[in-house]
């Protein structure tokens, strides 16, 4: 694509030498583009932010997470990225796709981090796909009527304090001590006092393991409860599995449609989902909870039958783990209430990188800890607490268990690269799908399966939300 001419224009003002670097021809789709932009040192981003105040512009390094919170304690104020329709006008006006790089463009108030001063050549998405290079004396020029200020993290930092192996219960500790007013005890369950594991989900955890266990077992235990009753005889009827006739009850659901194992790991997702509470805001565009749970669900099962039959994992446990993969979320929004606002406003801010990142970044602890913690403390299966804790490493190796969270990574980019989920759109390494025994071409074909059913699985997400 051309360099914008609004782009063009405030280059030509400034008397800077710029060429369209060879990096802009890395690959043409927006999964490989965006991955570059986050991995390739030296690149820089723009993002736009905005409160009662005006607009503010912040440029830093695309391998960095912007420190929203650093932001608005410099400045003392209260931003957060620009809403999508006022980016669209700005698009518009000035014929871009993108923020462009560039520093004071449309006269905005701009903050640039230090670290692209410090560069031999810079290099600037211009905002329409193309990424162009000038010289550290260029950039300097362009950024001179900008404060400078040190406002963002390396993600290379924060993802090797996210790989490493950590005492979470440690992690957890100090991110309470830190960040709520809740009295520490002796033990974190006191601590936190989050809600004991439903009767429910204590009752199929039992019945997950009695061998003599069966179908009526199961469907007493899901029928003393209404409301989960009817949303596994809705999920059963719902056009997604094309089941002959009408489902009349949950013995129906399990015997005709959906099957024992599908039935008591789905039961058991619902159940925990429904422990706490669905946090009212999030970040702008983030996938509601229950639509991402139910797509991931739906793409992990696909991509287990994928999967040759010597090499599958457990259908159940990895159903189960997709369902619950973002439990994480609802765990933070009940411990860091406030600052569950600063968190979103973070996740807001920098597309280009994993929300764990951010979290990590902001309180030393992720959703990923946080899930796995407490579904371990409720006896939970291992094979789900390992999904979570795991499920956004990509170096898992062959840790017991890793499976399912290598599914769980596969489903969650896949999903994010059609614009399911947060984060930015990223390639799936290779080696996961060689260590799962799984195709790419048969991956895609079973996200491909997925999304043609998006009005049904947006039906099911809807009765669970209701």
């Amino acid at each position: 694509m051309a360099v914008p001419a609004s782009v063009k224009q405030l280059l030509e003002q400034q008397n800077v030498a710029y060429t369209v670097s060879i990096e802009s021809a890395v690959g043409s789709s927006t999964t490989n583009l965006e991955q570059q932009r986050v991995r390739g040192g030296g690149v820089a981003r723009s993002v736009i932010l905005s409160d009662s105040a005006g607009w503010l512009q912040v440029v830093f390094p695309a391998d960095c997470l912007l420190d929203i919170s650093a932001v608005n304690h410099l400045l003392e104020r209260s931003l957060r990225a620009l809403a999508e329709p006022e980016l669209r006008v700005f698009y518009g006006k000035h014929k871009l796709d993108a923020v462009p790089a560039l520093p004071r463009l449309g006269g905005i108030k701009t903050l640039v981090d230090q670290r692209l001063l410090g560069q031999e050549l810079v290099l600037l998405d211009s905002g329409s796909g193309d990424i162009l290079q000038v010289s550290r004396k260029g950039f300097a020029a362009l950024a001179a009527d900008s404060v400078i200020c040190d406002v963002a993290v390396p993600l290379q930092q924060l993802e090797a304090r996210y790989q490493a192996v950590q005492n979470d219960e440690a992690d957890i500790f100090t991110a309470v001590r830190s960040f709520t007013s809740l009295r520490i005890k002796q033990r974190l369950e006191e601590t936190l006092d989050l809600p004991p594991l439903p009767e429910t989900a204590q009752r199929i955890i039992k019945l997950r393991v009695d061998p003599a266990a069966d179908i009526n077992d199961l469907a007493e235990i899901v029928e003393i409860d209404p409301s989960l009753a009817a949303q596994v005889v809705s999920w059963a009827a719902s056009p997604y599995y094309s089941a002959p006739g009408k489902i009349k009850s949950i013995h129906d659901a399990i015997v005709r449609v959906l099957g024992f194992d599908m039935v008591l790991n789905l039961a058991l997702g619902l159940a925990l989902g429904r422990t706490l509470g669905i946090p009212d805001a999030g970040p702008m565009g983030a996938t509601p909870f229950w639509r991402q749970a139910v797509y991931t669900a739906a793409t992990v099962e696909g991509l287990v039958t994928a999967i040759p039959r010597e090499h599958r994992p457990g259908f159940g446990m990895a159903y189960l783990s997709g369902l619950l993969h973002n439990f994480g979320w609802l765990v933070l929004a009940e411990v860091f209430p406030p600052h569950f606002t600063a968190i979103n406003r973070c996740i807001e801010a920098n597309s280009h990188a994993s929300p764990h990142l951010a979290e990590l970044n902001l309180l030393g602890v992720s959703r990923d800890q946080l899930a796995s913690w407490l579904l371990h403390f409720w006896n939970m299966p291992d094979e789900v607490v390992v999904a979570l804790r795991y499920q956004n490493m990509e170096n898992v190796g062959d840790r017991e268990h890793g499976e399912y969270a290598k599914l769980l990574l596969v489903a969650q980019r896949l999903l994010q690269q059609r614009g399911i989920g947060q984060g930015p759109q990223l390639a799936v390494p290779d080696h996961i799908y060689a260590e799962l025994h799984l195709d790419p071409d048969k991956a895609r074909q079973a996200l491909d399966a997925v999304m043609e059913s998006v009005d049904n699985l947006d039906s099911i997400a809807s009765q669970l939300t209701g």
